[in-house]
């Protein structure tokens, strides 16, 4: 669901409360934006393709990590999903229990568990990721290919920016 204000009303508002304050606008702004931008694609992809196939954002991110990455250890599927393992274990229980994923045991170290896809899970994701990537076009469809293209390099120097400090 939108937000009832407008990214001006908000920006104004912030600014009108906060102007006291030494902060950086410019930066504050852009990241509004981006917050505003992934929540709203976000709520998108969710009630178009997702929820649909009863899917939650968080299944949908762990089944495609391991539809991309075949198989991976427990703590490297939450740490490239951006969730605690206590998530993933309820999020994996879910979708064990719908016969997307499977559990793979360590027989070197009890403690460690390999998550992949099923067949199933394959077969969900070969079905479902088409439509994910025409609602992903649709929402992208107002920018010319340069805009995306200055977009995407933009995006990707904020997620390598980030994630050094």
């Amino acid at each position: 669901m939108p937000d009832q204000h407008s990214l001006a009303e908000v920006e104004r508002a912030t600014r009108e409360r906060v102007q006291h304050l030494p902060l950086d606008f410019t930066a504050s702004h852009a990241l509004l934006s981006l917050y505003r931008a992934a929540n709203a694609v976000r709520g998108r992809l969710t009630n178009a393709v997702l929820r649909p196939n009863d899917l939650t954002w968080t299944g949908f991110l762990v089944l495609w990590t391991l539809w991309i990455w075949d198989s991976m250890e427990t703590r490297e599927v939450a740490e490239s999903v951006g969730i605690s393992k206590g998530t993933l274990t309820g999020v994996s229980k879910t979708l064990i229990s719908r016969g997307l994923l499977e559990r793979i045991p360590s027989t070197v170290d009890r403690r460690l568990v390999t998550l992949k896809l099923s067949p199933e899970g394959v077969r969900l994701m070969e079905q479902i990721y088409p439509e994910f990537n025409k609602t992903e076009s649709t929402v992208v469809a107002d920018l010319d290919q340069a805009q995306l293209d200055t977009m995407t390099d933009a995006l990707r120097t904020l997620v390598e920016s980030s994630e050094r400090y």
